[in-house]
This record gives structure tokens, C-alpha cells and sequence, in this order.
């Protein structure tokens, strides 16, 4: 008998032709190369090692650092032909270097790009921001004045003792996707930053007339003034204190329209569980702070959640049983060893105030006791107390949009859709692993976050392609089976996507003198890759 021995080698082969499909359709390399050219006799373009950073946060993600290694580990070479020796992180950094420059020109050409090649609905974006702290010392004046600094600022992850940077999104309403995209310096605020973004959007992109949906952030004279001379519709919530309690104390939620809306989160529920959203319209007026501004009046649509107002009272109910409990405490300590004084009870009553949040409607007054010490006497002001339940469960919109166009229940419809951005930024900093950083400067800071930005484009494009392939071929909640071991119908999610397809692997030989074999262990796999068009042969 004789036998023959093969040096067969394994690579994971993962999500990565469906990565490198994507990222062909959306002509990243060609762009980039367009905008940054390299000199002929380089081994690699920065679009190919652009490219290559994409792929490993879509496959593997890590931090800048032995990016080489996964390169070697999986088949890059035999899908995006390059060679892994080329990813060294000198290569990568002069590679970020090259394109931070050019970063708006870069991410809106190629989100113009997917609004063609995709067919995507730009009619709609969701605005929102976010940050991510950072470790290290990064000193100001080492810093590069040009891009965005890394600084202190107001973390959303309320890590006050880190320094930030911040990240803005805009997604559309059709599949979420990431379509403007800007780096911010940390210490920026929120309120000034989304005028800039849409300009840019707008010359990059070529996007000029579109409805911008945001938070309470995006509320200002400026920002609204700014965004109707720039022909862009807006929808964003008031805050709440920019609404006196009473206003909404007297309204009444019957004789608002009813709005048929289902959160995904409850669409399982029987009917009578289903939350009861109901909105009444009025106006707004904003003023500038010259005398000279004129004032603005915007459509503000009143929005009653039968939800929210049971939440609100139970939440007030707990801050008021805690506020009780520690007024009674202080009102028998008042005059004894830790309270001895008027002011020192006075003290205490402001930290209990602002804590349990009853300023106001808490009523104090301090006696002389006996002795001359003092006494506390509290009680709650029911008046308040029954105007905030009355209030419950409403909240204010503003838009400019014409009623002919969108009446109040479209308006309110067209608000909910929100989450979807903060999904997406939820997905950035979990799948994508935008932190931690291992970079010094803030030039290569903002690059590298522009680059993860792409890779957040092309995971939520292929969530998208999976899905409305799912409709087309005749499933119109767009649900599948093999997603999960219970075998339920599900709506594929980007990660389950990339969960089942990073199980394939590529078995080749080192000269190439036997086939290359796909190893595919379920059938799931396949149907991915069919609703995504991908043929691998």
C-alpha cells in the first residue's frame, strides 16, 4: 500500500468574501486611492490597508496592534489578495496618516456611493451623538490643533476621570444605516455640532433636502434657524423643562387622537397589553438672544404615552417614600450631635432634596425647640404633587414640517424610529470594538474612528441585504429559522449574521496543488450566503 502525505493548511475564512464583496460594491479602495494616492512602486495602496481594517473589525476585531497576525490566521490573502506581511503597524499608521486629511471627502463619497448602489431611502436621517472614553494622558498642546481633540468633556458612560472623544451618526430610516459620520472633540457640545455635520453631508454626499430627526440637543435658536435656511426638515423632542408642568397638567388624554403604534418590543403581547400613544398639536415659539432675532414658531405636537405615565408614577412614588423616610430621620436628629444648628439641618435638607429630586415640592421650616435647638417641620405640597400626576406620560416634539405634509401622528410616527441610531452606535462600541485605542495622536484618533465608521456601514448594509432579501422572497416580517438551536423565527441581526458565517473555513496547500476545500458545517450558512448573492466557487 502506499500513501501519500498533503501539507494541508487551514484558514478561517469567516464573514470575510461577504466583507470584501461589500466593500468592492462600495468602491472603498478606489476612493480612497482617488484621494490619496501612493507612489507606484508601493506594495499596497492606503485603500487596500483601509480596506483590510475594515475587514478585520467586521471579523476580528482588536485593537491596532498585531493586525499582521490575523491577517496570517484567516484568508486574506486568498480573498482580498494581500499579502499579510504588508499589515504591519508601521504600514497601518502611515496608512491612517494618509487619509485623515481628506476624512469627510472619503466617508461621503462612499456613503453616496451606498445611496446608489443600494437603492438607500435618504429621506430620513436620525441624528445622535456619543463618546468614547479614552486611557492616557493626551496632552493639549501635543495634540493636532487640525483635527478633533481628545479632551475632557461629559462622557455618556459617566466616567468623568477619562478623557473623550466624541463620535456623530446620522442613520436612515430605511435599515439604519450609517450615512454621515464625523469625528468631534470631546469637550465639544452636543447643541453645536449638527449644523456643521449636515453641511458637510450635504457637499459630500450630494444629499440637499431631507428630514433630520435628533434629540433634545438639537433644539436651539441657532440650530433651527440653520437648519431651515439649509432646506432640512426637523423633528426632535423639547426638553423637558423647556415645558411648564401645567401645560400638560391640562390637557386631556381623551380628547387626543389615538395613534395605531406597536413597539417591536410588546408586538407579541395581547391587544389589551399593548401600550395607548396619543398626541394633540399646538405651537412653539423660539427666541435668539439679540433683540434683533426674530422669533421662530415651529409646529409642537403633544405626545401622551399611557406608559410612561404609569412609569413616571411609580418612579415619583419610590423618590417620595425615600424622601419621607430620610425627612423623618433628620427631624429626629435635628438639634442632636450631627444636626446641632439652623444650618446644618438646612444643609442636609438640600442634599436629601437634589438627591431624592422633591425640590419642588418639598416644604420646610425650622423651629426653635427646646432648649433652642431646632426643629424640622416638612410636608409635600399636594398642589405639585397633583399637577406632575396629571402631567404624567406627556412629552413635547417640534418640527417645521408642513401639516400638509406630515399631520401629528406622522410626525410622532416618524420620531420612534430613534432607536435605530442609538442601536447602531451600540453595535460600534460592542461587535466593532471601538475601544480601547492604542494610538498617541488625535490625527490617527479621528482616522481610525472614521474607519470603524465604514465597517458600521457595511455591517448594517449586509443586515439589510439579508433582510430585504427575506421579504423578497416571501416573508414579510422579514423572519427566518436556523438562527437560533430552538429553531424560532427570528429577524437576522448583523451579529447573528456574522456569528454563523464566522465558523467557515478555507483548507488550501501551501503550492497550491490540491483544491482549495470550504468547510461548511450547517445549513444555515448557506441560506446566508444565497439571501446575500455571494457565490463562493
Amino acid at each position: 500500500m502506499r500513501a501519500v502525505v498533503t501539507q494541508v493548511v487551514t484558514k478561517r475564512l469567516g464573514a470575510l468574501p461577504v466583507v470584501a464583496e461589500f466593500l468592492h460594491r462600495l468602491q472603498v479602495a478606489q476612493t480612497v486611492d482617488g484621494l490619496c494616492p501612493v507612489r507606484d512602486l508601493a506594495l499596497a495602496t492606503h485603500g487596500e490597508v483601509i480596506e483590510a481594517l475594515v475587514a478585520n473589525r467586521l471579523t476580528s476585531p482588536r485593537p491596532l496592534v498585531r493586525v499582521e497576525d490575523w491577517a496570517r490566521t484567516w484568508a486574506v490573502k486568498e480573498v482580498m489578495e494581500l499579502d499579510p506581511g504588508l499589515l504591519n503597524d508601521d504600514r497601518l499608521g502611515r496608512a491612517l496618516d494618509a487619509i485623515a486629511p481628506r476624512l469627510d471627502e472619503i466617508t461621503g463619497s462612499i456613503a453616496a456611493r451606498a445611496i446608489c448602489e443600494f437603492g438607500i431611502d435618504t429621506a430620513t436621517l436620525h441624528w445622535d451623538m456619543t463618546s468614547m472614553s479614552l486611557t492616557g494622558a493626551f496632552d493639549s498642546d501635543d495634540q493636532d490643533p487640525d483635527y478633533p481633540k481628545v479632551a475632557y468633556g461629559h462622557p455618556k458612560d459617566r466616567r468623568v476621570d477619562l478623557k473623550q472623544i466624541q463620535a456623530g451618526l446620522g442613520v436612515s430610516a430605511d435599515g439604519a444605516i450609517p450615512l454621515l459620520a464625523t469625528a468631534i472633540s470631546g469637550q465639544s457640545g452636543e447643541i453645536t455640532q449638527v449644523v456643521s455635520a449636515i453641511a458637510r453631508f450635504q457637499k459630500t454626499a450630494a444629499v440637499k433636502r431631507f428630514l433630520m430627526i435628533g434629540d433634545s440637543k438639537l433644539v436651539s435658536y441657532d440650530n433651527l434657524t440653520a437648519l431651515s435656511g439649509a432646506q432640512v426638515e426637523f423633528i426632535a423632542p423639547l426638553a423637558a423643562s423647556a415645558t411648564d408642568a401645567s401645560v400638560f397638567a391640562a390637557l386631556d388624554p381623551e380628547t387626543a387622537e389615538r395613534v395605531e403604534y406597536i413597539p417591536l418590543r410588546v408586538a407579541d403581547r395581547p391587544t389589551m397589553d399593548r401600550p395607548d400613544y396619543r398626541v394633540l398639536e399646538d405651537t412653539h415659539t423660539l427666541t435668539g438672544k439679540r433683540r434683533s432675532d426674530p422669533p421662530i414658531t415651529v409646529r409642537r405636537i403633544l405626545v401622551y404615552s399611557a406608559g410612561n405615565a404609569l412609569a413616571q408614577a411609580k418612579a415619583r412614588d419610590k423618590r417620595l417614600s425615600k424622601a419621607r423616610e430620610d425627612l423623618d430621620k433628620l427631624a429626629r436628629l435635628a438639634g442632636g450631635r450631627y444636626y446641632p444648628t439652623r444650618d446644618k439641618v438646612s444643609a442636609k435638607i438640600g442634599v436629601i432634596a437634589a438627591k431624592r429630586r422633591v425640590t419642588d415640592c418639598l416644604r420646610t421650616h425650622i423651629n426653635d425647640g427646646p432648649g433652642g435647638k431646632p426643629a424640622l417641620i416638612w410636608h409635600f405640597d399636594q398642589d405639585v404633587l397633583d399637577t406632575q400626576a396629571h402631567a404624567d406620560g406627556w412629552y413635547a416634539l417640534v418640527t417645521n414640517q408642513e401639516p400638509v405634509k406630515a399631520d401629528a401622528a406622522a410626525v410622532f410616527l416618524a420620531y420612534k424610529g430613534q432607536p435605530q441610531v442609538e442601536r447602531r452606535y451600540s453595535e460600534l462600541k460592542g461587535p466593532l470594538a471601538v475601544a480601547p485605542v492604542f494610538l498617541h495622536g488625535n490625527k490617527r484618533i479621528a482616522a481610525l474612528l472614521h474607519v470603524l465608521m465604514l465597517a458600521l456601514l457595511v455591517y448594517s448594509l449586509i443586515e439589510r441585504q439579508v433582510r430585504r432579501a427575506l421579504e423578497r422572497d416571501g416573508s414579510p416580517d422579514g423572519r427566518m429559522t436556523g438562527l437560533y438551536p430552538d429553531n424560532r423565527r427570528e429577524r437576522p441581526t448583523a451579529r447573528m449574521i456574522f456569528y454563523h458565517l464566522g465558523e467557515l473555513d478555507l483548507a488550501t496547500s501551501p503550492g497550491n496543488c490540491t483544491p482549495q476545500v470550504l468547510h461548511i458545517t450547517r445549513g444555515v450558512q448557506l441560506h446566508l450566503l444565497d439571501l446575500l448573492e455571494i457565490n463562493l466557487s
